[in-house]
């Protein structure tokens, strides 16, 4: 009896219902800021700045296709957005970030992109990862 005790005792002494940290404002905050060094590297014709949010397994897909890893998406990003004057200003609405899972966050919004010639917008869904550098992208659906 005493040894089950003992064994009872060291196993919830070594039990630890330490889980993923729950969604936080902090993580909201951390993800909209992304969002906010995207849209300013954008701005400045960084598209190798604006890809630091993303995942390096993120997935895109968009009326042209699906198109995966982040480094196959800048590609098609530079080819797209050859110089400042095609990529114009980039506006990002976020509607709203939500968790998703452990350590996920889904997040819905609506862009707009004006250059001299026209205005775009679209929106867009995205699924969000806490990695060990901080929120990025992991699946990019925009329209």
């Amino acid at each position: 009896m005493k040894y089950l005790l003992l064994v009872l005792v060291l196993g919830l002494a070594c039990h630890t219902t330490d889980g993923p940290a729950p969604f936080t404002p902090a993580d909201d905050a951390a993800i909209r800021a992304v969002m906010a060094a995207q849209e300013a590297a954008w701005d400045r014709a960084d598209i190798d700045g604006f890809m630091q949010g993303y995942a390096d397994t993120v997935c895109f897909l968009s009326p042209r296709g699906r198109t995966c890893g982040r480094a196959e998406v800048t590609a098609n990003y530079k080819r797209s957005y050859p110089d400042a004057s095609a990529m114009g200003d980039l506006t990002f609405g976020v509607g709203e970030v939500v968790p998703a899972g452990a350590g996920h966050a889904w997040m819905t919004g609506i862009w707009s992109l004006t250059r001299n010639s026209d205005t775009l917008s679209g929106a867009f869904s995205l699924l969000w990862v806490k990695q060990a550098e901080g929120w990025r992208i992991v699946r990019d659906h925009t329209y």
